[in-house]
Protein backbone atom coordinates (compact mmCIF):
# COMPACT_ATOMS: atom_id res chain seq x y z
CA UNK A 1 0.00 0.00 0.00
CA UNK A 2 2.84 2.24 1.07
CA UNK A 3 4.37 1.56 -1.94
CA UNK A 4 1.82 1.98 -4.59
CA UNK A 5 1.25 5.50 -3.17
CA UNK A 6 5.15 6.09 -3.30
CA UNK A 7 4.76 5.09 -6.98
CA UNK A 8 1.84 7.00 -7.70
CA UNK A 9 3.28 10.04 -6.09
CA UNK A 10 6.34 9.98 -8.10
CA UNK A 11 4.33 8.79 -10.94
CA UNK A 12 2.27 12.13 -10.51
CA UNK A 13 5.74 14.10 -10.36
CA UNK A 14 6.90 13.03 -13.30
CA UNK A 15 3.51 14.23 -15.16
CA UNK A 16 3.85 17.19 -13.71
CA UNK A 17 7.12 17.68 -14.57
CA UNK A 18 6.25 16.67 -18.21
CA UNK A 19 3.78 18.70 -18.19
CA UNK A 20 6.05 22.01 -17.16
CA UNK A 21 8.46 20.92 -19.77
CA UNK A 22 5.93 20.84 -22.34
CA UNK A 23 4.97 24.00 -21.51
CA UNK A 24 8.50 25.81 -20.95
CA UNK A 25 8.74 26.12 -24.90
CA UNK A 26 5.58 27.85 -25.70
CA UNK A 27 6.11 30.77 -22.97
CA UNK A 28 9.69 31.52 -23.90
CA UNK A 29 8.49 31.77 -27.70
CA UNK A 30 6.06 34.08 -26.33
CA UNK A 31 8.05 36.02 -23.92
CA UNK A 32 10.46 36.51 -26.99
CA UNK A 33 8.30 37.71 -29.10
CA UNK A 34 7.29 40.74 -26.65
CA UNK A 35 10.87 41.46 -25.64
CA UNK A 36 11.24 41.38 -29.34
CA UNK A 37 8.47 43.98 -30.29
CA UNK A 38 9.35 46.13 -27.26
CA UNK A 39 13.02 46.20 -28.43
CA UNK A 40 11.60 47.26 -31.52
CA UNK A 41 9.64 50.12 -30.08
CA UNK A 42 12.54 51.24 -27.87
CA UNK A 43 15.04 51.29 -30.59
CA UNK A 44 12.36 53.55 -32.75
CA UNK A 45 12.01 55.91 -30.04
CA UNK A 46 15.53 56.26 -29.46
CA UNK A 47 15.85 56.65 -33.02
CA UNK A 48 12.93 59.56 -32.88
CA UNK A 49 14.95 61.30 -30.21
CA UNK A 50 17.87 60.87 -31.84
CA UNK A 51 16.10 62.41 -34.84
CA UNK A 52 14.43 65.13 -32.42
CA UNK A 53 17.68 65.79 -31.10
CA UNK A 54 19.88 66.56 -34.12
CA UNK A 55 17.00 69.03 -35.16
CA UNK A 56 16.98 70.71 -31.91
CA UNK A 57 21.00 70.96 -32.14
CA UNK A 58 20.39 71.99 -36.08
CA UNK A 59 17.76 74.54 -34.71
CA UNK A 60 19.80 75.67 -31.93
CA UNK A 61 22.90 76.19 -33.95
CA UNK A 62 21.45 78.38 -36.47
CA UNK A 63 20.04 80.37 -33.42
CA UNK A 64 23.08 80.63 -31.71
CA UNK A 65 24.68 81.71 -35.20
CA UNK A 66 21.96 84.40 -36.09
CA UNK A 67 22.86 85.82 -32.16
CA UNK A 68 25.85 86.05 -32.43
CA UNK A 69 25.19 87.72 -35.71
CA UNK A 70 22.92 90.10 -34.44
CA UNK A 71 25.32 90.92 -31.38
CA UNK A 72 28.08 91.62 -34.21
CA UNK A 73 26.31 94.05 -35.87
CA UNK A 74 25.16 95.58 -33.11
CA UNK A 75 29.45 96.13 -31.29
CA UNK A 76 29.54 97.57 -35.26
CA UNK A 77 26.22 99.95 -35.11
CA UNK A 78 27.66 101.25 -31.62
CA UNK A 79 31.11 101.29 -33.20
CA UNK A 80 29.99 103.30 -36.20
CA UNK A 81 27.54 105.22 -34.10
CA UNK A 82 30.62 106.65 -31.09
CA UNK A 83 32.59 107.21 -34.21
CA UNK A 84 30.22 109.82 -36.29
CA UNK A 85 29.25 110.76 -32.97
CA UNK A 86 33.25 111.66 -31.91
CA UNK A 87 33.13 113.33 -35.43
CA UNK A 88 30.36 115.30 -35.12
CA UNK A 89 31.83 116.71 -32.10
CA UNK A 90 35.12 117.51 -33.64
CA UNK A 91 33.35 119.11 -36.26
CA UNK A 92 30.96 120.91 -34.18
CA UNK A 93 34.35 121.86 -32.17
CA UNK A 94 36.15 123.48 -35.25
CA UNK A 95 33.34 125.02 -36.48
CA UNK A 96 32.57 126.80 -33.14
CA UNK A 97 36.52 127.76 -32.96
CA UNK A 98 35.80 128.88 -36.24
CA UNK A 99 32.93 131.02 -35.56
CA UNK A 100 34.87 132.45 -32.60
CA UNK A 101 37.83 133.40 -34.89
CA UNK A 102 35.60 134.82 -37.33
CA UNK A 103 33.96 136.83 -34.90
CA UNK A 104 37.01 137.91 -33.02
CA UNK A 105 38.27 138.34 -36.98
CA UNK A 106 34.96 140.83 -36.86
CA UNK A 107 35.33 142.78 -33.70
CA UNK A 108 38.94 143.44 -34.47
CA UNK A 109 38.02 145.24 -37.92
CA UNK A 110 35.18 146.80 -36.09
CA UNK A 111 37.52 148.40 -33.25
CA UNK A 112 39.65 149.16 -36.52
CA UNK A 113 37.53 151.38 -38.19
CA UNK A 114 36.47 153.18 -34.75
CA UNK A 115 39.65 153.64 -34.18
CA UNK A 116 40.37 155.35 -37.52
CA UNK A 117 37.23 156.95 -37.21
CA UNK A 118 38.52 158.56 -33.57
CA UNK A 119 42.29 159.42 -34.82
CA UNK A 120 40.20 161.39 -38.30
CA UNK A 121 38.14 163.28 -36.02
CA UNK A 122 41.31 164.06 -34.03
CA UNK A 123 43.03 165.00 -36.90
CA UNK A 124 40.34 166.88 -38.19
CA UNK A 125 40.56 168.91 -35.42
CA UNK A 126 44.60 169.60 -35.10
CA UNK A 127 44.03 170.43 -38.65
CA UNK A 128 41.18 173.01 -37.92
CA UNK A 129 43.59 174.73 -34.80
CA UNK A 130 46.81 174.92 -37.02
CA UNK A 131 44.52 176.76 -39.56
CA UNK A 132 43.20 179.31 -37.17
CA UNK A 133 46.73 179.49 -36.04
CA UNK A 134 48.03 180.32 -39.52
CA UNK A 135 44.86 182.83 -40.53
CA UNK A 136 46.07 184.62 -37.51
CA UNK A 137 49.25 184.92 -38.17
CA UNK A 138 48.45 185.84 -41.88
CA UNK A 139 46.31 188.93 -40.64
CA UNK A 140 47.25 189.66 -37.33
CA UNK A 141 44.86 192.06 -35.55
CA UNK A 142 45.65 195.89 -36.10
CA UNK A 143 46.75 197.82 -32.91
CA UNK A 144 46.92 201.75 -31.74
CA UNK A 145 44.97 204.65 -32.55
CA UNK A 146 43.85 206.43 -36.13
CA UNK A 147 45.53 209.05 -35.48
CA UNK A 148 48.52 210.42 -32.69
CA UNK A 149 48.51 213.40 -31.45
CA UNK A 150 49.79 216.51 -33.24
CA UNK A 151 48.42 214.82 -36.62
CA UNK A 152 51.04 212.16 -36.60
CA UNK A 153 50.37 208.74 -37.03
CA UNK A 154 50.60 205.62 -34.99
CA UNK A 155 53.65 203.69 -36.09
CA UNK A 156 53.42 200.38 -38.08
CA UNK A 157 54.29 197.20 -36.66
CA UNK A 158 57.86 196.58 -35.92
CA UNK A 159 58.34 200.66 -36.21
CA UNK A 160 59.27 202.99 -32.94
CA UNK A 161 58.44 199.67 -30.72
CA UNK A 162 59.27 196.02 -30.22
CA UNK A 163 58.19 192.80 -29.14
CA UNK A 164 57.55 191.48 -25.87
CA UNK A 165 60.78 191.10 -23.71
CA UNK A 166 62.81 193.34 -26.32
CA UNK A 167 62.81 195.88 -23.49
CA UNK A 168 65.42 193.96 -21.60
CA UNK A 169 66.83 192.01 -24.09
CA UNK A 170 64.76 188.88 -23.42
CA UNK A 171 63.88 186.48 -26.29
CA UNK A 172 60.48 186.01 -26.64
CA UNK A 173 58.09 183.51 -24.91
CA UNK A 174 58.08 179.77 -26.89
CA UNK A 175 56.14 177.40 -26.12
CA UNK A 176 58.43 174.18 -25.89
CA UNK A 177 56.48 170.31 -27.22
CA UNK A 178 58.81 167.75 -25.06
CA UNK A 179 60.23 164.83 -26.43
CA UNK A 180 58.05 161.85 -26.88
CA UNK A 181 60.19 159.49 -26.03
CA UNK A 182 62.12 160.73 -23.49
CA UNK A 183 58.63 161.92 -21.62
CA UNK A 184 57.30 158.63 -21.99
CA UNK A 185 59.88 156.95 -20.87
CA UNK A 186 60.49 159.38 -17.86
CA UNK A 187 56.90 158.70 -16.72
CA UNK A 188 57.13 154.93 -17.22
CA UNK A 189 60.62 155.03 -14.40
CA UNK A 190 58.36 156.84 -12.16
CA UNK A 191 55.52 154.46 -12.45
CA UNK A 192 57.82 151.22 -12.04
CA UNK A 193 59.22 153.10 -8.85
CA UNK A 194 55.71 153.98 -7.52
CA UNK A 195 56.03 157.20 -8.18
CA UNK A 196 52.59 157.70 -9.24
CA UNK A 197 51.85 161.36 -8.91
CA UNK A 198 55.02 162.15 -11.31
CA UNK A 199 53.95 159.48 -13.62
CA UNK A 200 50.87 161.06 -14.14
CA UNK A 201 52.01 164.21 -15.27
CA UNK A 202 54.13 162.85 -17.73
CA UNK A 203 51.99 160.47 -19.02
CA UNK A 204 49.14 163.00 -19.53
CA UNK A 205 51.79 165.47 -21.31
CA UNK A 206 52.63 162.56 -23.53
CA UNK A 207 48.77 162.38 -24.05
CA UNK A 208 48.23 166.10 -24.60
CA UNK A 209 51.26 166.91 -26.89
CA UNK A 210 50.65 163.95 -28.72
CA UNK A 211 47.51 162.64 -29.01
CA UNK A 212 47.56 160.88 -32.54
CA UNK A 213 50.48 158.48 -31.58
CA UNK A 214 49.92 155.28 -30.20
CA UNK A 215 52.12 156.13 -27.33
CA UNK A 216 49.19 158.21 -26.49
CA UNK A 217 47.05 154.97 -25.93
CA UNK A 218 50.03 153.16 -23.84
CA UNK A 219 49.96 156.43 -21.47
CA UNK A 220 46.36 156.01 -20.62
CA UNK A 221 46.38 152.45 -19.90
CA UNK A 222 49.17 153.07 -17.67
CA UNK A 223 47.19 156.27 -16.29
CA UNK A 224 44.23 153.75 -15.74
CA UNK A 225 47.25 151.20 -13.93
CA UNK A 226 47.45 153.77 -11.51
CA UNK A 227 44.10 154.72 -10.77
CA UNK A 228 43.91 150.85 -10.36
CA UNK A 229 47.06 150.03 -7.90
CA UNK A 230 45.53 153.50 -5.62
CA UNK A 231 41.69 151.88 -5.21
CA UNK A 232 40.29 154.34 -8.30
CA UNK A 233 38.18 151.57 -9.89
CA UNK A 234 35.96 154.52 -11.11
CA UNK A 235 38.99 156.34 -12.67
CA UNK A 236 40.47 153.26 -13.86
CA UNK A 237 37.45 152.02 -15.53
CA UNK A 238 36.94 155.36 -17.95
CA UNK A 239 41.11 155.62 -18.68
CA UNK A 240 40.55 151.95 -19.72
CA UNK A 241 37.62 152.94 -21.89
CA UNK A 242 39.75 155.68 -23.37
CA UNK A 243 42.33 152.75 -24.52
CA UNK A 244 39.50 150.77 -26.15
CA UNK A 245 37.76 153.62 -27.73
CA UNK A 246 40.55 155.68 -29.00
CA UNK A 247 43.36 153.10 -29.19
CA UNK A 248 41.39 149.30 -30.08
CA UNK A 249 44.78 148.34 -31.81
CA UNK A 250 47.07 149.32 -29.59
CA UNK A 251 49.03 146.16 -27.96
CA UNK A 252 47.65 147.26 -24.72
CA UNK A 253 43.80 147.19 -25.49
CA UNK A 254 43.40 143.54 -24.64
CA UNK A 255 45.27 144.49 -20.60
CA UNK A 256 43.18 147.08 -20.63
CA UNK A 257 40.21 145.40 -21.65
CA UNK A 258 40.64 142.62 -18.75
CA UNK A 259 41.79 145.31 -16.32
CA UNK A 260 38.20 147.41 -16.91
CA UNK A 261 36.38 144.15 -16.38
CA UNK A 262 38.16 143.44 -13.28
CA UNK A 263 37.87 147.37 -12.27
CA UNK A 264 33.84 146.46 -12.67
CA UNK A 265 34.12 143.44 -10.25
CA UNK A 266 35.77 145.66 -7.75
CA UNK A 267 33.07 148.26 -7.77
CA UNK A 268 30.70 145.37 -7.27
CA UNK A 269 29.20 145.60 -10.98
CA UNK A 270 29.06 141.87 -11.46
CA UNK A 271 27.46 141.53 -15.01
CA UNK A 272 29.62 144.77 -16.32
CA UNK A 273 32.49 142.99 -15.57
CA UNK A 274 31.65 139.55 -16.77
CA UNK A 275 30.22 140.98 -19.91
CA UNK A 276 33.48 142.86 -20.18
CA UNK A 277 35.60 139.61 -19.76
CA UNK A 278 33.68 137.37 -22.35
CA UNK A 279 33.84 140.47 -24.59
CA UNK A 280 37.87 140.06 -24.02
CA UNK A 281 37.91 136.17 -25.06
CA UNK A 282 35.57 137.25 -28.11
CA UNK A 283 37.89 139.70 -29.45
CA UNK A 284 40.97 138.45 -28.56
CA UNK A 285 40.99 134.41 -27.53
CA UNK A 286 44.51 133.49 -28.05
CA UNK A 287 46.07 135.73 -25.62
CA UNK A 288 47.18 135.79 -22.33
CA UNK A 289 44.81 137.95 -21.30
CA UNK A 290 41.95 135.75 -22.53
CA UNK A 291 43.45 133.20 -20.49
CA UNK A 292 43.03 135.23 -17.20
CA UNK A 293 39.52 136.04 -18.06
CA UNK A 294 38.79 132.30 -18.26
CA UNK A 295 40.26 131.26 -15.24
CA UNK A 296 38.66 134.37 -13.60
CA UNK A 297 35.05 133.11 -15.23
CA UNK A 298 35.46 129.37 -13.88
CA UNK A 299 36.83 130.63 -11.00
CA UNK A 300 33.43 132.69 -10.56
CA UNK A 301 31.51 129.90 -11.51
CA UNK A 302 30.84 131.83 -14.26
CA UNK A 303 29.64 130.11 -18.07
CA UNK A 304 32.52 131.75 -20.70
CA UNK A 305 29.68 131.54 -23.35
CA UNK A 306 26.02 131.41 -21.88
CA UNK A 307 24.54 130.89 -25.48
CA UNK A 308 26.35 127.44 -25.98
CA UNK A 309 24.97 124.67 -24.08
Amino acid sequence: MQMTRTFRNRLFATAALATILCAMPVRARAASKEMIQLQTQVQQLLDMVQRLQTTMDTRFAVLQNLAQQTSDQAVQMNSTVTALQQKMNAENEAISGKLDTNSGQVQSLNDSVDELKTRIAKLEKTVQDLQGQLQNIQNPPQGGAPGAPGGGTAPAPGEGSAGPGAANGAPPMVNQTPPLQQTFQAALSDYNAARYKLAVGEFQDVIHYYPMDDMAGTAQFYLGEIAYREGNFDEAVKDYNAVLEGFSGNAKAPAAQLHKGLALLKLNRHDAGVHELRALIQRHPQTPEAAQAREKLNGMGVRINPTRS
